[in-house]
């Protein structure tokens, strides 16, 4: 199986799946003398952790993770860092009944189609449980970004109907929906209550927010910055779409309305999320990524076989009814170690471009 790489210069390799014995990754061009420990990475993984609140999944996992190697008294050496986590609440049993049948919505069907088997314990390799181990990788990314006055930080912005009035992405860590307009808890609260009672499921937009990334990063035409950070996005579970800046909305805009005029002081406006030609601009980045609703639900429902066969199909086990509620920490590592892998790259080219204009 390929594809458990990202990054060029910092990269991620990940291994695991969802009901195996651990999940892990190897972390390889971490530059050195970084202040790393266990607590630092433990911080966003409990972010992300699985049986915080009633609207979330009851798996219970601690996530508690492992720092192999890479790090000597406290510190970076330059040398792949290997993490673990090991799983502690698997029941596979759950899949027993569904283990020859393809779940609508899930991998199932094309994992079959590509690889001839497949792990039916809760999508093996295809579940979400993998994104732990970005959030381990982000974590550190983070770390280092956090060096030069970079921030990414992130929010739910809607769910299903319910859209934030007003966006601010330090409500999210007081209420149970990761959402960034905390007047809509009662409203959402309301919502999920129904949603739970009908055995369903809704999706979800996220703001993905950079800040302090200076001039300069990102290259043109095939490793536009834009891109890099689509592909990030675009790689995590359940992610349907990804805007940037005004998004879709620049279909209804004119020319004289979407670009961003330049003062002394710097843009007038941000209409192109801090992008321009592929490379950053020194503005705020806004990606809007959002995520369709989760497949694994109750309901009844109809499907086929591994041999063709139409049969019944009811879903058991523990899941999200909004994979949205624990997305943000997902989708901000894996902004971080994009930035972080660019950044890296533009030093490599172009250390010696005076910048200050």
């Amino acid at each position: 199986m390929s594809g458990n790489t990202f990054g060029t210069i910092f990269k991620l390799t990940t291994f695991g799946e969802s009901h195996g014995l651990a999940m892990g990754a190897i972390i390889d061009g971490c530059p050195p003398n970084i202040e790393l420990d266990e607590e630092m990475i433990q911080m966003e993984l409990d972010r992300r952790k699985p049986g915080q609140s009633k609207h979330v999944t009851q798996r219970k996992e601690p996530d508690e993770i492992e720092i192999l190697s890479g790090v000597f008294e406290g510190k970076t050496t330059g040398t792949p860092i290997g993490l673990l986590i090991r799983n502690k609440d698997q029941k596979s049993k759950d899949y027993e009944d569904i283990k020859d049948k393809l779940r609508p919505g899930h991998a199932d069907f094309t994992y079959l189609k590509k690889y001839g088997t497949r792990d039916y314990r809760g999508g093996g390799r295809a579940s979400a449980r993998e994104t732990v181990m970005r959030v381990a990788g982000g974590a550190i990314a983070k770390r280092i970004l956090s060096s030069m006055a970079v921030k990414i930080s992130g929010g739910v912005i809607q769910i299903g109907s319910i859209k934030a009035d007003s966006i601010d992405l330090s409500d999210i860590s007081n209420n149970s929906f990761s959402f960034a307009d905390n007047s809509k808890v009662n409203e959402l609260e309301e919502f999920f209550e129904k949603l739970r009672k009908e055995q369903d499921s809704i999706g979800a937009k996220i703001l993905i927010r950079v800040e302090g990334l200076m001039p300069g990063v990102g290259s043109p035409v095939f490793s536009k910055l834009d891109a890099e950070l689509a592909k990030s996005m675009m790689g995590v579970n359940a992610v349907k779409a990804v805007e940037l800046g005004s998004g879709v909305g620049v279909v209804e805009m004119k020319g004289s309305e979407n670009r961003d005029l330049i003062k002394k002081d710097g843009f007038e406006t941000n209409n192109s999320g801090g992008i321009l030609g592929g490379i950053s601009n020194g503005d705020d980045i806004d990606l809007f990524v959002s995520l369709k609703p989760t497949s694994s639900i109750s309901q009844k429902t109809k499907t086929v076989d591994t041999e063709n066969k139409e049969v019944d199909l009811q879903v058991k086990g523990r899941h999200d009814p909004c994979v949205g509620l624990r997305a943000t920490p997902i989708l901000e590592a894996m902004a971080a170690m994009c930035i972080l892998d660019q950044i890296l790259l533009d030093r490599g080219q172009c250390f010696n471009v005076d910048r200050d204009l």
